[in-house]
């Protein structure tokens, strides 16, 4: 399970990126921490990113149990969980 999961988180990555450049959006992608992206997001796209970024991590593929993505929103980190 645990190749799997990178394997997912990987294919997360790229969806949101490339939904990033192809929406002309200022989010940006900081880091990976095992199974989390960490994004900085203007306020302006706060409201898309919460709505978004979930649903492009959870549709990066079809397995017999759903993926879920979850948004945690701080000024850091730690304070965003």
């Amino acid at each position: 399970m645990q190749g799997t999961a990178a394997d997912l988180i990987k294919l997360a990555m790229i969806a949101v990126q490339a939904a990033l450049a192809e929406q002309g959006r200022r989010t940006a992608m900081v880091m990976q921490v095992h199974d989390e992206l960490v994004l900085e997001v203007p306020e302006a796209e706060l409201g898309w990113a919460r709505e978004a970024i979930p649903r492009l991590m959870a549709g990066v593929a079809s397995l017999k149990v759903p993926l879920l993505a979850e948004v945690g929103v701080g000024p850091n980190w730690d304070e965003a969980h």
